[in-house]
């Protein structure tokens, strides 16, 4: 990256800090620069300044708007490779496409020899090592490591009472689209009053987000002191 402006290259720099001074006053997440803090706001309001000139839709970032131009409208590709004729509408798949050729797998996972071409398989391979179950299925409530295969066991073990309609916000599914939308508004919609944590003061503008946080508290509190003499807490 180079810039003639110090500015650019200072917010540029950020990119490559894991420091997050920017707090979400909305939920628990921070973030590395303010233009980030802001898009994610947005998405917390449903604010889409960024409107699309060929169509109706509107997006919370620039990026967004220029990636559902060339998929929706140009169908631009301007992302080309240099070995074969692939060519992409992102740089970040490039970027994946690439390492498909020299090797690369720049993201380890530091307790067993697996490394992933992407952060979200190496993200995905983790829960294998913490046994965290975060798939529910919606018909009979098994959980499960990967959406993947939550999926598939949905297809084989329910067939036709598959919910088919995917929250774009959470994992959930519901079979209406009048279910999605009632999901929306009681769980994801922006609350004008903050909900407030009564263990710990934290607020929140979304009910997803809370119900998430408490959960939280809960799975503090499943772990206790195993001494006969001590008296847990209540």
């Amino acid at each position: 990256f180079t810039s003639v402006k110090l500015p650019s290259l200072r917010r540029h720099l950020k990119t490559h800090s894991d420091e997050k001074r920017h707090e979400c006053h909305l939920c628990p997440k921070a973030f590395r620069t303010a233009a980030l803090l802001h898009n994610h706001v947005n998405t917390h309001t449903g604010n889409k300044p960024h409107k699309c000139s060929e169509c109706d839709t509107a997006f919370v970032t620039r990026g967004e708007l220029s990636r559902h131009r060339r998929y929706k409208h140009t169908l631009e590709k301007p992302f080309k490779c240099t070995i074969c004729g692939y060519s992409s509408v992102e740089a970040s798949k490039m970027r994946r496409h690439i390492r498909s050729h020299t090797g690369e797998r720049p993201y380890p996972c530091h307790q067993c020899s697996y490394a992933s071409k992407d952060a979200y398989k190496l993200k995905r391979h983790m829960l294998t090592h913490t046994g965290e179950k975060r798939y529910e299925c919606y018909v009979c409530q098994a959980k499960f490591t990967q959406s993947g295969t939550m999926k598939i066991h949905m297809l084989q073990k329910h067939g036709e009472n598959v919910p088919k309609h995917q929250c774009p916000r959470c994992s959930a599914f519901l079979s209406r689209k009048s279910d999605l939308a009632v999901h929306l508004r009681n769980l994801h919609s922006y609350l004008a009053e903050a909900v407030k944590c009564r263990e710990c003061g934290a607020a929140f503008h979304e009910r997803f987000a809370f119900l998430q946080h408490r959960r939280a508290h809960r799975e503090e509190k499943s772990f206790r002191c195993a001494q006969s003499s001590c008296t847990p807490n209540q």
